[in-house]
């Protein structure tokens, strides 16, 4: 009877995930050499081969991505019959706050996992300005905060670096008007970017909508009044990138920035820290291919 290994399927689909042995070695603190040769004794017990490595960089095979959906299946189950069975003393609250224009996709993820994981601790999620989360946090009512902003920060660790987009309605032609009308938060941490690389490269701009609602900036933006920017990858289901070549200018990238999560304080804040870095890291990297599981 062949048995399939738990850690040697994490590092498979740490491999499927992060783009490559050498990322995911990294996310699994593990050496190079250890994760190819789990891999290659996962091959060897199956008998398949699960990457190929024909090209410049790896790519799953047939037989790899039908295993991808099951690895990721027995993992989660693995690690919820670990956690309801196990000893559960972990309880109580974190706070953690997360501006609003980085929720999705990354943060629902965390959360699950957490939840998986940690089933009896409460995560109070405040999604509000990088501004004031960094208040709040100084005053320590936040456990961890994540801020959107231009450079590293003393206290924080940077776990991302993301370029802003244009951002507008599917088929929207908003972007072609002049002046160009923009929906933008009164205390966004883009808006000075925004505005300094239209005034540099020459494009008349009017603020169609200034609020500190984001709802009223993604109902504005969606119907095709205005366009806003946004960092790569984290816009609505519904809006989409602005594709216009030279006529809208370059943005300039931002740092996603950690603060709270300095290891060795609080098993339960460590814990979703590190799920913060990790659901981040994915948003920012480059996996094989966005494979369902």
């Amino acid at each position: 009877m062949r048995n399939l290994d738990i850690t040697t399927l994490r590092s498979f689909v740490a491999v499927a995930d992060h783009g490559g042995v050498t990322r995911a070695a990294g996310f699994l603190h593990l050496t190079q050499s250890a994760v190819s040769m789990q891999l290659k004794r996962l091959e060897e017990l199956l008998g398949l081969d699960l990457l190929d490595r024909s090209g410049r960089t790896i790519a799953l095979t047939a037989s790899g991505e039908q295993l991808l959906a099951y690895a990721r299946r027995m993992i989660a189950l693995n690690d919820e019959v670990i956690s309801k069975l196990t000893d559960q003393a972990f309880e109580g609250e974190v706070v953690l706050g997360v501006p609003h224009d980085i929720v999705y996709p990354a943060i629902p993820r965390v959360l699950q996992r957490f939840n998986a994981d940690f089933p009896r601790v409460r995560v109070q999620l405040i999604s509000s300005h990088t501004m004031q989360l960094k208040e709040m946090y100084q005053r320590g009512e936040c456990n961890l905060i994540l801020s959107t902003e231009t450079t590293g920060s003393e206290g924080a660790e940077t776990i991302a670096e993301l370029p802003l987009r244009w951002i507008g309605a599917p088929g929207g032609s908003a972007w072609r008007k002049r002046p160009i009308p923009l929906a933008l938060g009164r205390r966004c941490m883009f808006r000075p970017q925004v505005i300094a690389a239209l005034d540099a490269a020459g494009v008349p701009w009017e603020l169609s909508v200034e609020t500190e609602n984001d709802r009223t900036i993604e109902a504005t933006v969606s119907a095709d009044l205005a366009v806003n920017a946004m960092l790569d990858g984290t816009e609505a289901a519904h809006l989409e990138q602005i594709d216009a070549g030279s006529a809208l200018p370059e943005l300039p990238a931002h740092r996603i920035n950690l603060y709270g999560g300095e290891s060795g304080r609080d098993p339960v804040v460590d814990a979703l820290a590190a799920l913060v870095r990790q659901s981040f890291f994915m948003l920012g990297g480059s996996p094989l291919r966005a494979v369902a599981g």
